[in-house]
């Protein structure tokens, strides 16, 4: 019993709402050192739209796996947090694991698990391709590459701004859950039955904090852009000249050339091994 307590104390701790602001602000300020943050927007959103799109309409396995271990590798580099790889795994799983298990269940055989396959490798070479270059690059940087390829001002203005409240939501969400704990009445939590109503009580809280912070949200959207109003965020929008310094920032380097590439020879290679075989 005390290793189970041990273990549930351990799960409740790292699903504080403190644990996931920190996971979210790493993610998207946390990876400034890594290779992929230190590259040209444009470069990765080039990769990102070759990665995210050509194996969507290929259906040759070893070209997949290929492509899997490259996308595997670059998430790597990006050094995500754990928290967004946990979500990958479990939306993989969501998505194309339980169809093999519902085909096993009404009458399917082991025939099922090759198409499976193929859909899961497409899935996970998207998924992590969208995980390496959205998190990997800093939200200004992101803004600025969709800026350079002819997004509106207002598109790219939003991404970066929805990076930027992420952790203000999650800490006004924290503050909300802590006054109505001071205001309410938990049930003990010492055996399983109290786990469980005590697991009840806090999707409750949940729930009934929802609108609280939607309302203080919409309390803060105001000053926001009453200060983005002062800084002339409208005339920069649509001036040239304030769009061309915005973008004075990117440059190819070397290290985007080299990074193309070894990802142009990795693609090559595969689709040479899948001619093969």
């Amino acid at each position: 019993m005390k290793i189970t307590d041990k273990l549930s104390e351990n799960i409740l701790d790292k699903l504080s709402v403190d644990f996931l602001r920190n996971q979210v602000l790493k993610n998207a300020y946390g990876n400034n050192d890594t290779v992929i943050a230190g590259m040209d927007p444009r470069i990765l959103l080039v990769w990102y739209l070759f990665f995210g799109l050509v194996p969507w309409f290929v259906n040759d396995s070893n070209f997949l796996i290929g492509c899997f271990l490259l996308v595997t590798i670059t998430t790597l580099l990006a050094q995500v947090a754990g928290l967004v790889l946990f979500l990958f795994v479990l939306g993989v799983f969501s998505q194309t694991g339980y169809l093999l298990i519902v085909t096993l269940l009404f009458g399917g055989d082991t025939s099922a698990i090759a198409p499976l396959l193929v859909l899961t490798l497409k899935v996970a070479t998207v998924s992590l391709a969208s995980v390496t270059v959205f998190s990997g690059m800093d939200p200004d940087k992101l803004a600025n590459g969709l800026m350079w390829y002819g997004c509106p001002e207002r598109l790219s203005f939003s991404i970066s701004y929805a990076y930027r409240i992420l952790p203000i939501l999650m800490e006004e969400f924290q503050n909300i859950l802590l006054s109505y704990r001071l205001r309410g009445n938990p049930p003990e939590h010492e055996h399983l039955w109290g786990k469980i109503k005590y697991l009840i009580y806090q999707i409750n809280v949940i729930i009934h904090a929802f609108y609280p912070l939607m309302l203080n949200t919409a309390k803060r959207s105001r000053t926001t852009v009453e200060v983005l109003e002062i800084k002339g965020y409208r005339y920069a929008a649509v001036n040239q000249e304030a769009k061309k310094m915005k973008l004075s920032s990117l440059h190819v380097e070397n290290n985007d050339l080299l990074f193309l590439s070894f990802s142009f020879l990795w693609t090559a290679v595969s689709v040479l091994i899948s001619t093969w075989i």
